[in-house]
């Protein structure tokens, strides 16, 4: 009870602050008294222990995401007190004697670069100034802050907004004004959610302000990070923007109208923490808010459909094969138009550059791009007219072979070396590769050592990776025990493509980041170690697992591996998607799992989201079939299962 009353602090402001000290205080305790030490750190470790001793129990949400919900709200309380705490003591401390009053209208006056109400009824008798306020100051870049008082009169007016607010069409037009308002539109956004007007003219965003969700994977709450893809979504809009994204601020610059981006980006995850998918739950809101306000046909369609898709395209991007023309078709027949292919795109970027400070990096970009401008092109081709496989293998068999004329190569000499080659090589591999595979095999010819090239990649999907290709004769396990060479080594896997000729040899190309997602030093010393590490591991008789211990913060998200087999019958393959705990030696184990029962990695799309892996294999027989046996399904998930999660909670 130091702060006074009065001149600073109302009783209200100040109980909040005390039931916040003592909440704080509370928590704090129970953490030294569950370590046994001075432990100030709410680790996620920690986490679903105290949200027990709370009394929260998994319903609809987990217990611990219920407890760190109420320990958020708490924290924001605080805060947002603070502030407006430091506002008044700004005001009062800092006072311009020569300040003067520019009135803005009946309601509202400037007073330096802060707007204030020009009476004390400014909201209770005209409660539509409860959103008002945020377009004048939307529309006014002369207005940086709010008068501290004007605050409180706007916190204390707030439970006035009720069904009777929310029905009024002139409250829903003074919102849409928000959203279109030209100066500093998200730090409005921003405001309403620190007041509590935002909560309550939409209460389904209520639900969402404070929570959590309980992975490695999402930084911050779902409140916090809506405001963070609506600011990313603007700032796309800004020229200052070009140097970092210049393929996302060029298609968002020509969109018809971006407030549609901005509602989109809004609603995208409004649906988490009522439990199913939270993309049809966001849409169905999304629907009901565009009918209540004024919305016509189309732009109710397009942001309804880009909050059901919202996750579609990253998905797509990192799960499927992009440079098949069959996938780049199935993803253009679902966007159907190139409208919402940009807007998709655009809140794509803004989304994931909104959720973890270290997802986005140049391998993410450019698969997002190389999907954007091959559906751009296949929808402008025509959805009637899709590119068919077999002009896109003959149109590589050319363009190499144009290449390698230059070198001296014939084509009896190419159409020998090729002959063991399958059809999805020269699909998914450029020409530029397959020159530069060629010509490396042909001076390898009758070499018992493995071939290893490497390169810094030059293919625009899989920019800033460093491109490892493997060609053997008659090594068991390739993929495992490059895996396993490679994560030693603390580099991570991205793409894999696994090819196996007619006559027995490999040839394996794996695309490669550090494991935090950075480019590898080209350095000749480190790509020399890499060379030399992945021929020592073809060479010896097994893998070697490394280290299989995980880090403490890993244990804190143990949850058991899910494998899901998918049939993809035009391919003639197995789509193997795996979610599992991430932990070293992963991907060698299910290599080695695959080779033991005689079936065959033909490619690999591997990422990790925070603690968990979310990886893709594409599987045939060693015969070239998909696995029509619905018993070798169940074995390998079996085995799989197993494995990763064995000693997991040791």
């Amino acid at each position: 009870d130091e702060l006074p009353t009065g001149e600073f602090l109302s009783e209200e402001e100040l109980a909040l602050l005390n039931e916040g000290h003592d909440y704080l205080s509370r928590v704090r305790f129970a953490l030294h008294a569950q370590t046994g030490r001075e432990e100030d750190r709410l680790l996620f470790e920690h986490q679903q222990t105290l949200s027990k001793q709370w009394g929260f129990e998994d319903h609809g949400k987990l217990a611990v995401e219920q407890f760190m919900q109420a320990y958020f709200r708490n924290v924001q309380a605080i805060s947002h007190t603070t502030a407006l705490l430091i506002d008044i003591f700004q005001k009062t401390l800092l006072h311009n004697e020569f300040s003067t009053a520019l009135i803005i209208d009946e309601d509202f006056e400037l007073i330096d670069d802060r707007i204030s109400a020009r009476h004390d009824k400014v909201f209770s008798d005209k409660p539509y100034n409860l959103l008002r306020i945020f377009s004048v100051i939307g529309r006014d870049d002369r207005v940086k802050r709010i008068d501290p008082e004007t605050t409180r009169l706007l916190r204390a007016s707030a439970p006035m907004i009720d069904d009777e607010f929310r029905n009024d069409p002139i409250n829903r037009r003074a919102f849409l004004e928000i959203i279109a308002a030209p100066h500093n539109m998200t730090k409005q956004l921003r405001r309403m959610l620190r007041h509590g007007v935002l909560a309550r003219y939409l209460p389904a965003f209520g639900a969402i302000v404070g929570q959590m969700q309980f992975d490695m994977f999402h930084t911050y709450t779902v409140d916090a990070h809506t405001m963070q893809v609506i600011a990313n979504c603007r700032r796309f809009l800004r020229a200052d923007y070009t140097d970092r994204f210049p393929v996302t601020t060029r298609i968002a610059q020509r969109l018809r109208n971006p407030s549609l981006l901005f509602l989109a980006a809004l609603f995208h995850d409004i649906g988490k923490g009522r439990g199913g998918d939270h993309s049809e739950l966001g849409a169905v809101d999304a629907r009901a808010f565009c009918e209540q306000h004024f919305f016509d046909e189309p732009d109710t369609e397009l942001i309804v459909w880009l909050v059901r898709n919202h996750l579609f395209m990253s998905s797509f991007s990192q799960k499927r094969d992009i440079s098949d023309p069959e996938e780049i078709q199935r993803f253009a027949e679902h966007v159907s138009t190139e409208e919402r292919l940009d807007y998709l795109f655009t809140l794509t970027v803004a989304d994931i550059n909104g959720t973890n400070p270290e997802l986005w990096n140049a391998w993410r970009s450019s698969l997002l791009r190389h999907l954007y401008t091959e559906t751009r092109r296949a929808l402008r081709r025509g959805l009637t007219n899709p590119i068919a496989r077999e002009d896109v293998i003959t149109a590589t068999k050319k363009a190499a072979a144009h290449l390698l004329e230059f070198r001296g190569f014939l084509d009896d000499e190419l159409s020998e070396i090729w002959a063991n080659r399958g059809d999805d090589y020269f699909l998914r591999e450029r020409p530029e590769d397959v020159a530069w595979h060629t010509e490396a095999i042909a001076d390898f010819d009758g070499s018992s050592e493995p071939l290893v090239l490497i390169k810094q990649s030059s293919e625009s999907l899989i920019a800033n990776a460093t491109q490892i290709f493997v060609h053997t004769h008659d090594t068991e396990n390739v993929f495992s025990r490059v895996c396993s060479a490679l994560e030693l080594l603390d580099l991570s896997i991205n793409d894999a493509r696994i090819y196996s000729g007619t006559d027995g040899a490999t040839l394996d190309t794996f695309f490669v980041l550090k494991a935090d997602g950075s480019p590898i030093d080209s350095a000749p010393e480190t790509l020399s170690l890499i060379e030399r590490s992945i021929i020592e591991a073809l060479k010896v008789s097994s893998v070697s697992q490394g280290n299989q211990r995980m880090n403490r913060t890993l244990r804190s998200f143990l949850s058991p591996t899910e494998v899901t087999f998918i049939e993809d019958q035009n391919r003639n393959l197995t789509i193997m998607e795996l979610s599992s705990p991430d932990r070293p030696g992963l991907l060698a184990r299910v290599g080695q799992i695959m080779a033991d029962n005689q079936i065959s990695i033909q490619g690999a799309k591997i990422q990790t989201l925070g603690e968990r892996v979310e990886d893709v294999f594409f599987l045939t027989t060693e015969q070239g079939d998909r696995l029509a046996d619905d018993t070798i399904c169940e074995r390998l998930r079996e085995q799989v299962c197993t494995a990763l999660d064995q000693g997991l909670a040791a």
